[in-house]
C-alpha cells in the first residue's frame, strides 16, 4: 500500500499539490492526456523547475483563456459526471468538491445546491483538483496523512472582499485539524488545498511509519522571506501492520422493555436516528417474573446521550435506562460509484492498512433501482458487485 504524507510547513494549495506529484514522478504528459477526459476546453498545463529560497521544486502552471471565474457546485459535479475519467479519479475529485461545497454552505448559511464557487470554480482550479486526483491514481496512492498545517496570517483578497487568513472556508475545512501560523503575513493554505487534505487524509500529525520511496516538492507562486514556499509530499510503503487503535468513544444506552406495543418501536427507531443515534437495535431477553422482554440498545456520541435518553423516556414505556461509555473501532471507509444496466450504484468500501477488506453495494441504491426497473433486488446487488470487480481490476 502506498502512503502519501503531506508536509505542509509552508501550507498547501491545488497547484502546489499538482507540482509536488509531478516532482515525485507523475508524468506531465499523462496528466495532460487524462485531463482531456474532462471535456472542458481552453486550458494548458505545463510544469517547470524553479528555486524557492535555494530549494528546487516543480511549479505546475495551468494557463487558461476562460473569462468565467465561477461555477455552481452542481455544474462542477456535472462536468465530472460526464467525464471519461477513471471511476477512482472521478470519485475522489467529486468528494473534494463536495467537501468544499459543504464548507462554503456552512460559511454563507445557504443550501448546498445554491453554492457557487468563485476562484475554485474556474477551469484552472478544476484542473488542479482533478489533476491531483489523477496523480494520486497514477502513483498508486491508497492512503493519505498530513502534518500540522501552517496557515499563514494577515488578510487575503477574495471574491467577497478582503478576508482574514485563513479564509472562512479554509478555516471551516480545517476545523478539528492541527493548524498553526509561524507569523508569515500571507495566505499559505488555500481553500483548494484545505479541501484536498480534509477529504483524503485519515490522520493529521507527525509522519506515520513508512518507507519513503519518492519525495516531491511543489512550488507556490509567492516568494517568502526566510523559508521556501513549497509543499513536500513523501510517498512510500506504510509500515503499519495492525489496524489502528480505537477511533472514538461512544455512549451505549440500554433499557429493558416488557410492556410496550411493538408497533411503537419502528417509530422510535426513526426518531432516534434523526436525533443522532449511530445505531439502534433490540435483543430478546427473559426478564424477572419469568417475562419475555426486549433489551433496547442505542449507540450514540457522548454529546447526544442526554437528548436520546429523554427520547427513550418520552417514546417508550421504560422507567429507567443504563448508560456506559465504550470504545468504537471503525475501519476507514469510502464510496465509489459503478454504472450498471439498471443505473448507478454506490459501493461502500472498507480498508485495513489501505487494503480493501469489504465491498458492499449500498442497499438503498439497489432497492430503488429494483423498484424502478421491476427486477429482483438480488439481481441488482449481484450486477453491482460484478461491475465493481470489473472496474477495480
Amino acid at each position: 500500500m502506498n502512503l502519501a504524507y503531506f508536509d505542509c510547513f509552508s501550507g498547501i494549495s491545488g497547484d502546489m499539490t499538482l507540482g509536488a506529484l509531478v516532482d515525485a514522478g507523475c508524468d506531465v504528459a499523462r496528466l495532460q492526456s487524462e485531463l482531456q477526459a474532462l471535456q472542458v476546453p481552453g486550458w494548458e498545463l505545463s510544469a517547470e523547475k524553479v528555486w524557492k529560497n535555494g530549494m528546487a521544486a516543480t511549479y505546475a502552471k495551468v494557463k487558461t483563456e476562460e473569462q468565467r471565474a465561477h461555477r455552481s457546485l452542481t455544474e462542477v459535479l456535472e462536468i465530472l459526471r460526464r467525464s471519461d475519467l477513471p471511476p477512482r479519479v472521478r470519485d475522489r475529485a467529486r468528494a473534494v468538491f463536495q467537501k468544499l461545497g459543504e464548507a462554503e454552505a456552512r460559511v454563507h448559511d445557504v443550501p448546498l445546491e445554491k453554492i457557487h464557487f468563485h476562484e475554485v470554480g474556474a477551469v484552472d482550479a478544476i484542473v488542479d483538483i482533478v489533476g491531483a486526483c489523477i496523480g494520486f491514481h497514477a502513483l498508486g496512492i491508497d492512503k493519505f496523512a498530513c502534518s500540522p498545517l501552517n496557515v499563514g496570517g494577515g488578510t487575503t483578497k477574495m471574491a467577497h472582499g478582503v478576508l482574514p487568513v485563513p479564509a472562512p472556508a479554509t478555516a471551516n475545512l480545517l476545523q478539528g485539524k492541527p493548524t498553526y501560523s509561524n507569523g508569515v503575513q500571507r495566505e499559505l493554505v488555500t481553500p483548494t488545498g484545505a479541501a484536498i487534505v480534509a477529504t483524503l487524509c485519515d490522520t493529521f500529525g507527525p509522519q506515520p511509519p513508512m518507507t519513503v520511496s519518492a519525495i516531491g516538492y511543489g512550488a507556490g507562486t509567492a516568494d517568502l522571506e526566510g523559508q521556501p514556499n513549497v509543499l513536500r509530499i513523501m510517498i512510500g510503503e506504510s509500515t503499519e501492520k495492525a489496524v489502528p487503535g480505537y477511533d472514538e468513544e461512544i455512549c451505549v444506552i440500554e433499557a429493558n422493555l416488557d410492556d410496550m406495543n411493538p408497533q411503537i418501536y419502528g417509530y422510535f427507531l426513526e426518531r432516534a436516528l434523526a436525533a443522532g443515534a449511530l445505531d439502534v437495535y433490540t435483543t430478546s431477553v427473559q426478564m424477572k417474573k419469568n417475562r419475555p422482554g426486549t433489551l433496547l440498545t442505542v449507540l450514540c456520541k457522548p454529546q447526544d446521550a442526554n437528548a436520546l435518553t429523554s427520547l427513550i423516556f418520552a417514546e417508550t414505556t421504560t422507567f429507567g435506562v443504563r448508560a456506559t461509555n465504550a470504545q468504537r473501532r471503525i475501519l476507514p471507509r469510502e464510496h465509489v460509484s459503478v454504472s450498471t444496466t439498471y443505473g448507478d450504484v454506490r459501493i461502500k468500501l472498507s480498508r485495513i492498512n489501505g487494503r480493501i477488506q469489504h465491498a458492499a453495494p449500498e442497499f438503498d441504491d439497489c432497492r430503488k433501482l429494483a423498484v424502478e426497473k421491476n427486477v429482483p433486488l438480488q439481481q441488482v446487488i449481484t450486477e453491482a458487485l460484478r461491475r465493481y470487480q470489473e472496474t477495480s481490476r
